[in-house]
């Protein structure tokens, strides 16, 4: 069994509030250059160097990249032979979001009750924590900045088995023109199928932490992203939703497992400033 002070935790986390803040991903950045040179529009093209200089000077400034900084998204692999001690796992990352918003001057943006009593937090807490038990003894911290624009545009189906394939491609197609620019586009899609209503919600969102453009491992999903991408890039919604040939700089989609009954599919899209970091303790 390996020992890790909960106080290591919190320190970790608050570093990687502002590197995914100030530090565009290099995958989604990599991902945004290539498909600059693939936008036809001339307004387009302005947009794609508008964005790519807000990148370089959110760098260079350490800056936030969006006003919008997110609710914090936590994905967390705790090894089976790992020991958290000094403190609760869930605090010691609820603490490093409020020091990593505070310290970076972050916008805190969490509401205390989502209906009768909407008063911010003011530190950006509590962060949304999903946890999962893997062997070894180390930790995996990663965090998904999420705005609210592109939040705002996740969607989910219960499918029934026989509308199939087709089904679930006019689904994903549906969902991201009727976003429209609200996303801010250039997007990547996270497809979830398979599953619980649940667990599809939360494979779309894992999907978004994937290596932005890289496929899947199956042959048949990869297919089918890369058919998802040139259709949705076929709407000619475009960056910032203005008109163009990019409107999605990559389609990810995760599975798993589903009942007789059922296809459940959901959408979660990331808007070009895909912010992600992560770190293993």
């Amino acid at each position: 069994m390996r020992e890790i002070q909960a106080s290591y935790i919190s320190s970790a986390v608050e570093g990687l509030c502002l590197k995914a803040a100030f530090d565009l991903w290099a995958p989604a950045e990599r991902r945004l250059r290539a498909c600059a040179g693939l936008e036809e529009s001339e307004f387009g093209k302005y947009i794609f160097g508008q964005i790519i200089e807000n990148i370089e000077y959110a760098r260079d400034e350490q800056i936030a990249i969006c006003q919008d900084t997110g609710s914090a998204i936590l994905f967390v692999d705790v090894g089976q032979d790992a020991h958290i001690s000094g403190g609760s796992l869930t605090e010691a990352l609820n603490e490093g979001v409020r020091r990593g918003y505070s310290s970076g001057y972050l916008r805190k943006s969490i509401c205390s009750d989502p209906i009768f009593n909407r008063k911010n937090t003011g530190d950006n807490t509590p962060a949304v924590i999903h946890t999962e038990i893997v062997a070894g003894d180390s930790v995996k911290i990663a965090i998904l900045p999420k705005g609210g624009g592109s939040e705002n545009m996740g969607t989910l189906k219960m499918l029934l088995p026989s509308q199939g394939l087709q089904g679930v491609k006019d689904f994903v197609l549906e969902s991201v023109a009727n976003a429209g620019g609200n996303p801010c586009p250039p997007v990547i899609v996270g497809v979830g199928v398979g599953g619980t209503m649940d667990k599809a919600a939360y494979l779309a969102k894992r999907a978004l932490i994937r290596e932005t453009g890289l496929p899947n491992p199956d042959p048949s999903y990869a297919a089918l992203e890369n058919e998802l991408l040139d259709a949705i890039n076929a709407t000619g919604i475009g960056p910032q939703g203005l008109g163009g040939r990019v409107t999605a700089l990559a389609v990810h989609i995760e599975y798993f497992p589903t009942h007789i009954t059922q296809l459940p599919v959901a959408v979660n899209l990331n808007c070009h400033a895909a912010r992600y970091a992560e770190i293993v303790i």
